[in-house]
């Protein structure tokens, strides 16, 4: 009766742990269930022997983060959840406007306007455009070429000039 008591404790102490996550205490209900959790682990060694403790100390530890896991799977769905989830934050913020048209740019070839130390003014296409450069001084009037856009900055890096074939643009020669 002792260890139906023992794991008795562990279940409640799990299903507080899970409840935490629909109920928002605070952590009250989280700090509870580690305790019940903890005292049912402890019975079990006191009223049971040694390998009856050391299983369950093993089954509590696979048993946990389960529940953790599925208790965080279930969450977004709940009121709490929905409310403080917002779906397709990173699709929205890559179809904004400004970032649409400085996507635009990668894989293009421009030239500094500025010292980009790391940080300047190139020119693409006509275009004045704050980049930043991978960590590396860039003197003005250098080839660069833009290989990404992050979160609405333009990253460049140096290049050899380009030859004119290479460039989108090519009416320089016409």
């Amino acid at each position: 009766m002792d260890l139906l008591l023992a794991y008795l404790l562990i279940g409640v102490g799990l299903a507080m742990m899970a409840g935490e996550l629909f109920f928002p205490t605070g952590g009250v209900m989280f700090l509870l269930a580690v305790i019940t959790i903890a005292a049912g682990v402890v019975m079990t060694f006191f009223y049971g022997d040694t390998p009856t403790g050391v299983a369950t100390v093993i089954g509590v530890f696979v048993t946990v983060p389960a529940v953790c896991y599925l208790g965080a799977s279930f969450w977004p769905r709940t009121r709490w959840g929905r409310a403080l989830v917002q779906p397709g934050d990173d699709a929205t913020l890559a179809a904004m406007p400004v970032n649409l048209e400085l996507e635009a740019l990668r894989g293009r070839f421009g030239r500094a306007l500025s010292d980009l130390r790391p940080a300047g003014a190139v020119d693409f296409d006509g275009r004045r455009i704050d980049v930043m450069t991978e960590g590396l001084m860039v003197p003005e009037g250098a080839w660069v070429k833009c290989i990404d856009v992050r979160a609405g900055r333009v990253l460049v890096r140096r290049v050899d000039p380009p030859k004119l074939n290479d460039l989108e643009t090519n009416d320089l020669g016409t």
